[in-house]
């Protein structure tokens, strides 16, 4: 049986949207899966962007060492991929099939290579029988980062694709069922939500704002400074033409201009070709495990589909992190009547929990086949 780990934090120093908690989440994760969990620092794979002697958390790099994770995992072991950065969420370009959300969820890299929700489902088709993954990403629009697995808690309701597919189709042919005044909203917040802004976003006035409050934690109160994690799609396309210079870029066309500049490093769904999406295998994957992708990964999410995740600075001892990691961290440090391991329901309903109690409006979710629910947190 072995444990390996890939643990992924993204400061983003010297951008607009700079955060100071993602890489503090590595090091918290790292600690603990070595002291909780048992697995050795050689089995525990960092990618940060504040180290350049780091393997640096570009889209490529990110999604090799996953895809590497992956394929190394056999019958028996444990794989673990944790996230802490920005996340955004792209629309469907012209003539392109959306998923079940109605956008494709991203994690953002340091380069701005997006890696999307399709690309998570054909990584995770490949988990092998027998090999447990469990995927923690503590970001905005995390809910839906990985198509096809099914909701366990959250209200994103996610549904599977096919569902989604009949949807479209018999909307090609009825006209909506709206009023005319609620048609018209309906288009203006499908535009506020292109730009990745919520209705809970909306109300705290939205974009990349830094806020200040109280936060309770242990038995004191602290004050601290709060900046989303949340990455508005307008503000991602802002950046990627500062980091490649080109001033072009239509943001109704941004797979084709991703697969133009990252070109082999881009997302594979890009290179196989943009129609292909709507025809993607659910059943795909070397790995001979019966049903669909919804029986392989875990996935534990910062907040909902079109929430956000908060990044957290401490003022008076400067202590940074993501609000969800430290829930996860709170949780597991904190000692148990009954000796029974922690299971990812649990894990999940207590975060909730204490982020409500914490003041915080994001809600992490969980997603799995209905076998892991109960099953131990990791391992």
């Amino acid at each position: 049986m072995a444990k390996k780990a890939v643990l992924i934090g993204i400061n983003y120093p010297g951008t607009a949207v700079e955060l100071r908690g993602c890489v503090n989440d590595v090091r918290r994760m790292q600690k603990c899966l070595i002291e909780l969990y048992g697995f050795a620092n050689k089995d525990i794979t960092i990618l940060i962007d504040t180290d350049k002697s780091c393997i640096q958390p570009t889209g490529k790099n990110i999604h090799d060492e996953l895809t590497r994770l992956i394929a190394s995992g056999q019958s028996g072991d444990f794989l673990v991929f944790h996230y802490s950065g920005h996340g955004t969420r792209i629309p469907p370009g012209i003539g392109e099939l959306g998923d079940s959300t109605g956008f494709d969820e991203c994690i953002t890299p340091c380069d701005m290579n997006l890696i999307k929700d399709h690309d998570f489902r054909e990584m995770v088709s490949h988990v092998k029988e027998g090999c447990q993954l469990t995927i923690i990403s503590d970001s905005c629009h995390s809910g839906g980062l990985i198509e096809e697995v099914k909701e366990q808690i959250g209200e994103s309701h996610v549904k599977p694709i096919n569902e989604v597919k009949e949807q479209i189709d018999e909307s090609h042919v009825k006209p909506p069922k709206l009023g005319i005044a609620s048609y018209l909203l309906s288009i203006v917040m499908n535009l506020l939500a292109t730009c990745g802004i919520s209705k809970s976003q909306r109300d705290r006035g939205g974009g990349q704002e830094s806020f200040s409050g109280e936060i309770e934690l242990a038995s004191d109160y602290e004050t601290f400074d709060i900046k989303t994690r949340y990455l508005p799609f307008e503000s991602y396309v802002s950046l990627l033409k500062q980091q490649t210079g080109q001033t072009n870029i239509e943001s109704r066309r941004i797979r084709q201009t991703l697969l133009k500049l990252f070109g082999e490093d881009s997302s594979p769904i890009h290179q196989r070709g943009l129609s292909d999406l709507g025809n993607f295998d659910v059943n795909a994957g070397d790995s001979g495990a019966p049903g669909s992708i919804a029986d392989k990964g875990i996935l534990l999410s910062g907040c909902q589909t079109d929430q956000r995740s908060e990044d957290v600075y401490v003022t008076r001892t400067g202590k940074a992190y993501g609000a969800f990691s430290d829930a996860i961290q709170t949780i597991l440090s904190t000692p148990r009547k009954e000796k029974k391991k922690i299971t990812n329901k649990e894990v999940v309903s207590e975060a909730r929990v204490l982020l409500k109690k914490r003041g915080f409006s994001q809600r992490p979710g969980l997603y799995c086949h209905d076998r892991y629910v109960n099953k131990p947190f990791i391992c």
